[in-house]
C-alpha cells in the first residue's frame, strides 16, 4: 500500500461518512485516522484535521493493508 491515489479530488469524499476506530477512544490516542468507503475507494484522513488532505486507496489495497496489520507485519 505504498501508492496513494493522490489524483482523487478531496471533494470526491465530501458526502462520505468517515468513522474513527473505537480503539482510539479506548486507548485515548490523539493520533487517530478516520476511514470512509465510497465507490470502491477507501479514503483516510487525520481525525484531528478532518478538513485536511485525504489519501485514497483501492479496496484491494486497503484489504491488503488491514491483513498485514492483523498479521503483525508492521511496527507501530
Amino acid at each position: 500500500m505504498s501508492r496513494a491515489k493522490l489524483n482523487i479530488p478531496k471533494e470526491f469524499f465530501s458526502d462520505a461518512t468517515f468513522v474513527k476506530s473505537s480503539d482510539c477512544a479506548w486507548l485515548r490516542d490523539p493520533f487517530c485516522v478516520e476511514v470512509s468507503h465510497k465507490d470502491k475507494l477507501v479514503g483516510i484522513r487525520n481525525s484531528k484535521n478532518p478538513d485536511g488532505p485525504i489519501l485514497a486507496y483501492t479496496e484491494d489495497e486497503w484489504r491488503a493493508f488491514v491483513a498485514g496489520v492483523r498479521k503483525g507485519e508492521f511496527d507501530f
